[in-house]
């Protein structure tokens, strides 16, 4: 029986997660389930699959958990302090699908303790990617991609020599927005932007879909976690969102990776790997698909790419900025403080106003500092917008 902890377990990653783990309760025991807000489901989910102890992130939730919890045997517990203390747990597989920067630390404390980390949580290759892996080598952790672009390059280098990559392909399918006029998109509403014409994901990736600061992320989570050069990332837009990524050879093949628009496959992939299990996905007719369809992204329309990009290029703690500015810029959209364009503009002046004010070693310390510095800057240049 395998020990498993889910962080962001009522997210949409973490509730496919349990999906696949309810199917087969009697191979798992349930360490730790975490969540946000939504206490009903956190506490159904943990009675549901016994977890040793549930944990909410608001302290301000933790009676209502208790109650929710009550007579069960679940151990309730409440903040960032005991999401860090849930991952410390001894366990032998970790979904980390926290969203944002508030994965990082329950990442780093599963790595510490040697599990397997199926890594939902982009954010932290993009913040902290030196401080990912190098504690995954000092404790013999493993760390598995679950973004469905990264596990399709992960899968289509299986039994591969990494030093024969010429490029990496990630897809893109555009989001809400990839056919609309330009000058339509600074009209575009929280709720236009959160409506996915492929993917069910939770509102803040959709957003960030539509404004493709997703895709972006990728690129940057890319380069950390195969070591690939930059210039060997390209992003292509496919609408129909069947083939996850590509990667190029020296010899001039192409290996893809082809599925439906369903996260239980990269999970089930994490979840099972290093062999292939049976899995409860649709199976591709692809004479009903017919044909697949790809174009160069517009870098016009999606600003978030070249910004990436100027991001891998100053190296440093600029990932840990990026991904604050990006959070807040976001948050400032999902508030009517901002338009959706005004995003890039955001975060890209808040890297440009962080220059000289971050340190360059990379430690959880300074990359803290760097995220607390650049949502500040965010702030304020979201307020002048707004005033």
């Amino acid at each position: 029986m395998r020990r498993i902890s889910i962080f962001g377990a009522t997210g949409s990653i973490g509730q496919n997660t349990i999906d696949l783990i309810a199917r087969a309760p009697a191979d798992y025991e349930v360490v730790a389930l975490t969540g946000a807000s939504n206490i009903a489901v956190l506490a159904g989910d943990a009675i549901r699959l016994r977890a040793k102890v549930a944990v909410t992130a608001h302290p301000h939730l933790l009676e209502d958990l208790r109650a929710a919890l009550a007579g069960s045997g679940v151990e309730a517990a409440a903040g960032p302090a005991a999401i860090a203390e849930a991952a410390s747990r001894p366990a032998d597989w970790v979904m980390s699908a926290i969203v944002g920067a508030a994965g990082l630390v329950p990442g780093l404390a599963a790595l510490e303790v040697g599990a397997t980390l199926a890594l939902a949580n982009k954010e932290s290759l993009v913040c902290a990617g030196g401080l990912m892996l190098g504690a995954a080598k000092r404790h013999g952790a493993t760390i598995l991609p679950v973004d469905s672009e990264h596990s399709a390059v992960f899968q289509a280098l299986s039994g591969e020599d990494i030093q024969t990559i010429e490029r990496i392909i990630i897809t893109a399918s555009g989001g809400a927005f990839r056919d609309w006029p330009l000058a339509k998109l600074r009209h575009a509403t929280p709720a236009q932007a959160a409506s996915h014409p492929n993917w069910d994901m939770g509102q803040r990736i959709t957003i960030d879909s539509a404004s493709m600061f997703n895709k972006a992320m990728e690129v940057i989570e890319t380069r950390e976690f195969f070591g690939v050069s930059p210039k060997q990332i390209e992003v292509l837009v496919h609408p129909e969102s069947l083939v996850h990524a590509l990667v190029g050879f020296q010899d001039g093949a192409l290996m893809a990776h082809v599925g439906p628009p369903d996260m239980r496959h990269a999970i089930g992939y994490a979840l099972h790997w290093p062999r292939r299990a049976a899995l409860p996905v649709e199976r591709l007719d692809l004479a009903r698909v017919g044909a697949l369809s790809f174009r160069a992204p517009d870098e016009q329309r999606w600003p978030a790419l070249r910004i990436a990009r100027e991001v891998m290029a100053a190296g440093g703690l600029n990932g840990a900025v990026f991904n604050a500015a990006k959070e807040t810029a976001l948050d400032g959209f999902i508030a009517g403080q901002i338009g959706f364009t005004v995003m890039a503009d955001v975060v890209e002046q808040t890297l440009t106003e962080a220059q000289g004010q971050v340190e360059t070693r990379m430690t959880l310390d300074n990359v803290a500092q760097a995220d607390h510095l650049a949502r500040n800057i965010a702030r304020q240049i979201i307020q002048k917008r707004a005033g």
